[in-house]
C-alpha cells in the first residue's frame, strides 16, 4: 500500500511507523499539516502535501492535530474529509478527530449516551466558573479543550487560585472547562483499541507530588488486564466518538466506579508498548493488510 502519515517534525511515531511499514514493503511518506494543498474546480479536487499528490495514496494515518488557529484546525479537518472523500482511508477519520481533539465535544457525547463521567461544567467567564468550582465540591481539574499528555492541565483547590486562574484564562479568551477531582484510587487505566479489539492495556500511576498520570509526565505504567467492564466502557466510548484507533483512558471514583476521563483519537503508545511488550505498529499494519 501507498501509506502517508501526517506527524510533527522528526516524531517518533512517524518514524517507528515508516520503518515498521517499509519493512513490510508498503510505500511509507511523511506528512506536515502545514504543507497540506487542496486545488478546488468544478468536479474535482486535487490534494497535496509538498510534491506528493494524496489521492494516490491508500491510506493517511493522522498522527497529530498541532496547534493552530481555529480557521487552520477546521480547514486541516475539511481538507481530510475531502480525502476522505475521494477514496483514500483516513485513520482515524476527521469526524473522529474532531470529536476527541474538543474535550468538551467527547464528554458531552459520552454523557448523553450515558457513559459514565466525572462532573462536568463548562463556561466562559470567570464569575460563572468561581460558581461552578463551588458546585464541584472547591476540588477540580482544569483543562484546556484542545491538548494531550496532560499538557496545561492543574488542580485548583484554594479559592483564591482558583479565581485568578479563572480570570487570567478569561482574559486569554479561553474556555473554562472544569470537572470535579475524581478522589478514587490513584491511578488511571489507558485502554488502546484497534477496530474494537484490545491492543493493550496498563494502569499509569503518576509521580509523587503530581496527579497526572501520562506516561509523558512521569507517570510509572504497569501492564494491565481490563475487566470486563472497563473494556466495555472503552469499546462504548471509542464507538461513540468514531475512533477505530483509539487510547480510552479510565477512573475509579470513591465509590469504586469506573469512569471514561477522555478518549483520545491520536493515541500514543509508547509507553504502553514498553509497559507491555507489544508492537503496536506491527498490529496496525496487520489491520490494514486485512482490510485493504
Amino acid at each position: 500500500m501507498r501509506i502517508g502519515v501526517f506527524g510533527n517534525q522528526d516524531s517518533w511515531y512517524v518514524n517507528e511507523l515508516c520503518r515498521v511499514g517499509t519493512a513490510r514493503r508498503h510505500v511509507m511518506h511523511s506528512l506536515l499539516f502545514n504543507q497540506f494543498v487542496a486545488k478546488v474546480q468544478t468536479g474535482r479536487v486535487d490534494f497535496s502535501c509538498g510534491d506528493r499528490d494524496l489521492r494516490n495514496l491508500d491510506v493517511v494515518l493522522v498522527r497529530t492535530m498541532p496547534p493552530g488557529s481555529l480557521e487552520q484546525v477546521v480547514a486541516r479537518m475539511d481538507m481530510l474529509a475531502g480525502l476522505e472523500a475521494c477514496g483514500v482511508r483516513v485513520i482515524n477519520s476527521p469526524r473522529a478527530l474532531e470529536c476527541a481533539v474538543d474535550k468538551y465535544l467527547t464528554t458531552q457525547r459520552l454523557a448523553l449516551a450515558g457513559i459514565p463521567v466525572p462532573a462536568t461544567i463548562v463556561c466562559e467567564n470567570s464569575d460563572t466558573a468561581l460558581e461552578a468550582f463551588e458546585r464541584l465540591g472547591r476540588d477540580v481539574v482544569v483543562k484546556p479543550l484542545f491538548g494531550a499528555e496532560g499538557r496545561g492541565i492543574m488542580r485548583v483547590s484554594d479559592p483564591e487560585l482558583a479565581l485568578r486562574a479563572f480570570r487570567t484564562l478569561e482574559r486569554l479568551g479561553a474556555v473554562l472547562y472544569l470537572q470535579a477531582f475524581v478522589s478514587g484510587p490513584c491511578f488511571d487505566i489507558r485502554v488502546l483499541l484497534l477496530d474494537d479489539q484490545l491492543v493493550g492495556s496498563m494502569k499509569r500511576i503518576p509521580k509523587p507530588g503530581d496527579f497526572r498520570a501520562n506516561i509523558s509526565q512521569q507517570g510509572t505504567g504497569i501492564a494491565h488486564v481490563p475487566t470486563d467492564r472497563e473494556l466495555g466502557l472503552a469499546c462504548q466510548a471509542a464507538k461513540i466518538t468514531g475512533s477505530l484507533f483509539a487510547g480510552v483512558d479510565l477512573m475509579y471514583n470513591a465509590d469504586n466506579e469506573p469512569l471514561v476521563i477522555e478518549v483520545n483519537a491520536v493515541p500514543g503508545w509508547r509507553g504502553l508498548q514498553k509497559t507491555c511488550d507489544n508492537n503496536v505498529p506491527t498490529r496496525l499494519f496487520e489491520w490494514l493488510e486485512l482490510k485493504q
